[in-house]
């Protein structure tokens, strides 16, 4: 199929930038450029935010039920498209063609959960304490947002913020990723499709720096969700809090997995090698420092190389890919830095680390072991396809080691022992802990990060509060 130029959507109408500025999107497993996206210069972005202002004025005084009736007709017409879409992605992005179907899909699972969370939006009755007085604290969106959203997932990254924004009553501009961007436009299209009124969904797309630091620091935006790196999402996490702005923080993980002696190594191994693998490692949540205990290591890292190893990789839209290429050319030497880094510090390449061939970002499926904690891969998120595999004796060595960086996103572990399980959900300082399953990222469910890794929660029923104020009334009868 062709594939699309995506253009800016403001107060309902997809068009070209004011300058008809656009910026190429290459084909990650071909190096071809593909198509355009429009560059959003100033002029499109006031246009936005003019829009986003009035779109804001209608969508908040509409009801949750008609909210959530709209959500859930896109809902419906995404997964009618999904097909379409999840190879649009493929060819944007890299995944192989199943992995970005079942993005698209449980795009919609998070439109529809949203669209239930907007009719549950409760306030309170608070007993008065004279005669005469009611005393109310009522629910009302926040206001305009501004949301920003990366490369690897271009559905999942939008859907959480378009959908907890959009049940809430709140009007929205979504700066997309400019190097995946036919995919959150299709996904975006679905609620134009839905009827949607004009301005109350905004995209653009252009230089993410200007956009941020236009768009935080403009009156009309009253919240802003961020998912990306530690380090820019604390610069709008402070520009942020200049302007005295709601903000919901998303960022940089090195999750640990931590496999006990006494756990199911081959349940371990299957389990953790393809969530390692899954999107070539290009995942917040990617389980990236493997602690293992004495007398499982060597099974495990066995086991884990012999995944690495058996792993077909190639064009995402081959049905036998079970691996993409990385999503962009940079990727490449920063992994191929990372892992010398490490075998300078003494690491061992159980398999990979090197790019295969010459065309497009493909990168062999890799395991280190035995890396010491001062190599930089052991200290900086891979972001890759890259397993470290680690020694440890002690639940209080392995809980210490999970605990040593400053990131607290997601974090894993297998045990049989009921009382390592309660000491690990404890323990471990990170946002999310999955113990002998992979359970995270389901719409029901809290998901975001403590410490380096953000805050704010982007699933579960706690995530449409952010999109929310609380506002106290008291009144007395005349």
């Amino acid at each position: 199929m062709l594939y699309p130029n995506t253009q800016l959507l403001i107060d309902g109408i997809w068009r070209d930038s004011a300058d008809g500025r656009t910026i190429d999107v290459v084909d990650p497993a071909t190096d071809q450029v593909i198509g355009t996206v429009a560059h959003a210069g100033r002029a499109d972005l006031d246009a936005a935010l003019a829009a986003v202002e009035k779109g804001f004025g209608i969508w908040s005084r509409t009801g949750a039920y008609d909210r959530a009736k709209l959500m859930r007709k896109a809902a419906d017409i995404l997964r009618t498209k999904a097909d379409e879409i999840a190879t649009v992605l493929t060819r944007e992005q890299g995944k192989p063609l199943a992995e970005a179907r079942s993005e698209v899909l449980s795009g919609a699972d998070v439109i529809d959960w949203f669209a239930e969370e907007a009719r549950r939006t409760y306030g309170q009755i608070i007993p008065a304490r004279t005669p005469g007085v009611a005393q109310m604290a009522i629910k009302l969106p926040v206001g305009p947002v501004a949301a920003f959203t990366p490369w690897n997932f271009p559905i999942n990254q939008v859907v959480r913020k378009l959908s907890g924004a959009i049940a809430a009553g709140c009007s929205i501009i979504v700066k997309a990723p400019e190097e995946t961007p036919a995919a959150p436009a299709a996904l975006i299209n679905a609620f134009v499709e839905a009827g949607i009124p004009a301005g109350v969904v905004n995209l653009v797309y252009g230089s993410p720096a200007e956009i941020s630091e236009y768009l935080i620091a403009h009156p009309v935006i009253r919240k802003i969700s961020f998912t990306g790196s530690t380090p820019v999402g604390k610069h709008l996490a402070a520009l942020a809090g200049t302007h005295m702005k709601r903000a919901t923080m998303e960022l940089g993980g090195h999750a640990p997995a931590i496999v006990f002696n006494d756990a199911d190594v081959g349940k371990a191994v299957k389990l953790l090698s393809a969530s390692k693998y899954r999107n070539a490692g290009q995942v917040c949540i990617s389980p990236t420092r493997f602690l293992v205990q004495d007398q499982a290591f060597d099974s495990f890292a066995d086991g884990m190389t012999e995944a690495a190893r058996a792993i077909k990789v190639g064009n995402g839209l081959a049905a036998d890919t079970q691996m993409g290429p990385l999503a962009n050319e940079r990727r490449i030497p920063a992994l191929e830095a990372l892992i010398a880094d490490a075998v300078l510090h003494g690491a061992e390449v159980r398999t990979g680390g090197n790019r295969i061939g010459n065309q497009g970002n493909f990168f062999e499926p890799t395991v280190l072991a035995n890396v010491p904690s001062k190599a930089r891969i052991m200290n900086e998120e891979p972001f890759g396809p890259v397993a470290i595999i680690n020694r440890f004796q002690t639940l209080d060595e392995a809980i210490g080691e999970a605990n040593r960086l400053p990131f607290g996103l997601a974090s894993y572990a297998f045990t049989r022992s009921a009382e390592t399980i309660q000491e690990l959900g404890i323990r471990v300082d990170a946002g999310m802990t999955s113990i002998n399953h992979i359970g995270l990222g389901l719409p029901e469910a809290p998901f975001g990060g403590v410490r380096d890794s953000g805050y704010g929660t982007e699933g579960g029923s706690e995530a449409i509060e952010a999109y929310l104020v609380t506002k106290f009334v008291t009144q007395m009868a005349a």
